[in-house]
């Protein structure tokens, strides 16, 4: 499934046209985003901060993917439909096993009200809206989310959200603006999220997180 060099984890395409080389930093990152969040959620102490990892990755991705973006729309070899191609390739199969494993398992072991909110987690997890739901129901930090098998894909969701609106307003910066259109864009963007980070944080920080 990576045979596109634009979907190497932690690589970006060598390609001389691209102007991307491999980042072995990058993959450190990750290395250390993987085992603070494992660490965190087996309860090791001094890792209570573990959960950070996840955020980590995010920033990776980001990084990653914009910069992808960019180069590709700014050489004219950007294309929107296979961008979608390629990321419905790494994640679709993957997932869908993942969620077929899980399934005859809830409907044996469940009760019919867990049972109830599994199939809630499979519809919004199959619409990359798993966080929404947490944020509509029993939020993040609950007891009752331990007894969620689909729980951590709400991090899925928000990545998969992430694909499908940056690239439009990518594009729509660039065709404007170009590649200093679309640096505006994004430092209005991260101005704008911090912003709202900033306000939720003092009035709902379970939609915040």
């Amino acid at each position: 499934m990576a045979s596109d060099p634009q979907d190497v984890p932690g690589k970006a395409s060598s390609a001389p046209t691209d102007g991307a080389t491999y980042r072995p930093e990058i993959d450190g990152l990750r290395a250390i985003a993987v085992i603070s969040t494992m660490l965190y959620h087996a309860e090791v102490p001094g890792f209570g901060g573990g959960f950070l990892g996840v955020d980590t990755f995010f920033a990776i991705s980001g990084f990653l993917i914009t910069g992808i973006i960019v180069r590709s729309a700014g050489q004219g070899r950007f294309s929107l439909p296979g961008f979608y191609m390629r990321r419905i390739r790494r994640i679709i199969p993957a997932l869908a096993v993942m969620c077929l494993i899980v399934l005859p398992f809830a409907w044996l072991l469940m009760m019919p009200d867990d049972l109830e909110n599994f199939g809630q987690s499979l519809v919004a997890t199959g619409l990359s809206a798993n966080n929404v739901l947490l944020i509509l129901t029993s939020g993040y930090f609950e007891l009752e989310t331990q007894f969620k098998p689909l729980f951590h894909t709400w991090s899925l969701g928000v990545e998969e959200q992430y694909y499908a609106v940056v690239p439009l307003l990518l594009m729509l910066a660039m065709r404007r603006g170009g590649k200093r259109g679309a640096f505006v864009a994004l430092v209005l963007c991260t101005a704008a999220s911090l912003l709202f980070c900033e306000f939720l944080r003092q009035r709902d920080i379970v939609t915040n997180f």
